[in-house]
């Protein structure tokens, strides 16, 4: 049986209004082989690896080495979803240059077909421009931007009045506008998200957006139980492989220390 055909950009923008997009954010050649043979259409190897790695309290403390080391590992396990890799806080912000020269480094360096960046604003969209102009494809990222999580005020819900509402559908159009090929709603009205999947040709990704999204992404290790502290309520857990994960350590700990294992079976 020959494999299945790898993911391209232009599939990806082929599900809009069809096929529900799946798109699944891990950080490493394992957990990136999982989610491609259980099918997902997108892996991002998203900047929260600050806080399911590192344990970290938000995305700013992650570099761009670091990205490009975890998207390196990722591609190695992925062999058939597309590969979008984050580009960490202060590496598109400052000019256009910063974000075409860091996001051709993520490109060249980790093999991925895509690079993902927050907000909407007008320096923002210029720097999308820039980006997708020497030929990388940008996946945006508006509602709730974590590496804004300050100036946000937390993790919030975004676009929940009027005005919030109808900037947000401006930042979309305007991401559209500059090139980018999707867009991720992150903590936005399910309403709204709607509104917005209508008002642009490229697909949305929601994450507590609603269903009416053109796809879902959710962090694997929060969808399978492992992050166990974590419980927003956009989140449904498929497994709960912290218990699982607990329980076999504890058991390999009482194995060890009553000398039951190793056994003979396990023994050379």
């Amino acid at each position: 049986m020959s494999e299945e055909k790898a993911m391209t950009i232009r599939d990806l923008v082929a599900r809009k209004g069809g096929e529900k997009i799946v798109m699944v954010s891990a950080y490493d050649a394992m957990f990136a082989r999982i989610a491609d043979d259980a099918g997902v259409d997108a892996i991002l190897v998203g900047d929260s690896l600050a806080n399911i790695v590192a344990g970290q309290d938000s995305t700013l403390r992650v570099t761009l080495d670091q990205m490009i080391y975890h998207g390196r590992a990722a591609r190695r396990g992925c062999r058939r979803a597309l590969l979008v890799v984050d580009m960490p806080f202060m590496t598109y912000q400052v000019s256009s240059e910063d974000a075409m020269r860091n996001a051709g480094r993520i490109m060249q360096e980790t093999g991925a077909q895509a690079v993902k960046l927050e907000g909407g604003s007008a320096a923002r969209a210029e720097a999308v421009a820039k980006v997708v102009e020497m030929g990388v494809p940008v996946m945006g990222h508006l509602g709730f931007t974590p590496q804004s999580v300050h100036a946000l005020g937390g993790a919030r819900v975004q676009g929940k009045n009027d005005a919030a509402a109808s900037a947000l559908l401006d930042d979309a159009r305007r991401l559209e506008a500059a090139g980018a090929f999707a867009i991720v709603l992150e903590l936005v009205p399910a309403a709204l998200a709607a509104r917005v999947t209508e008002a642009v040709k490229v697909p949305t990704i929601g994450i507590g957006a609603g269903a009416r999204c053109d796809g879902q992404v959710l962090v694997l290790p929060d969808l399978l139980g492992l992050n166990g502290d974590f419980a927003p309520r956009f989140l449904k857990r498929y497994a709960e492989l912290g218990t699982a994960a607990r329980d076999a350590v504890r058991q390999f700990v009482a194995e060890t220390r009553d000398a039951t294992f190793p056994s003979a079976q396990h023994s050379y």
